[in-house]
């Protein structure tokens, strides 16, 4: 086993570790919490990026998600004012029939990518952290995806202005 092998199941356990303790943190309960471990993920997550020499992918990660969308999920938490007595208590019933419904969809979607994957033809190799074929693959096939990523982004920022609003009337 080499080092990057090493590495990389190091930053994996890592990753999915504090990916699991964003959701359900033993420790804390403040969702300030949450947020900073969100942080931890998606650096050991550029980690995994640079260990696939994606540096550009990696830099992206720490600067736009670890820098701005964090500090947007900050201001939101920051702006609600989330008092531990004011939040709701987890019902068994919806928390059980969530649990299935994320199971369904997980075995829908991995089923539909084991589907698809056995009928693409093989790829040419590209040079790995190329920001040239990287942007060409972005803006030419996943032009919707973006847009509608800005859609949903904004309806998210006027559904917290609506919210953070005291007397709408």
């Amino acid at each position: 086993m080499s080092a990057a092998d090493i590495f990389f199941y190091i930053l994996a356990f890592l990753t999915v570790a504090c990916g699991v303790m964003v959701v359900a943190n033993p420790f804390s309960r403040n969702p300030v919490t949450s947020a900073m471990f969100l942080v931890l993920t998606i650096v050991f997550m550029a980690g995994l990026f640079i260990l696939l020499n994606a540096f550009f992918l990696a830099a992206v990660q720490i600067l736009v998600y670890a820098g701005a969308v964090i500090v947007l999920f900050l201001f939101v938490i920051m702006l609600l004012d989330l008092k531990e007595e004011e939040r709701r208590k987890v019902k068994t019933i919806g928390a059980g029939l969530g649990t299935i419904a994320v199971g369904a969809i997980a075995f829908l979607i991995g089923r539909s990518i084991l589907s698809y994957a056995k009928t693409l033809p093989p790829t040419e190799l590209t040079l790995q952290g190329s920001t040239v074929a990287l942007g060409r693959k972005l803006f030419t096939d996943y032009v919707l995806p973006f847009e509608i990523l800005s859609l949903l982004l904004l309806v998210a920022m006027v559904g917290v202005i609506l919210l953070s609003k005291k007397d709408l009337k």
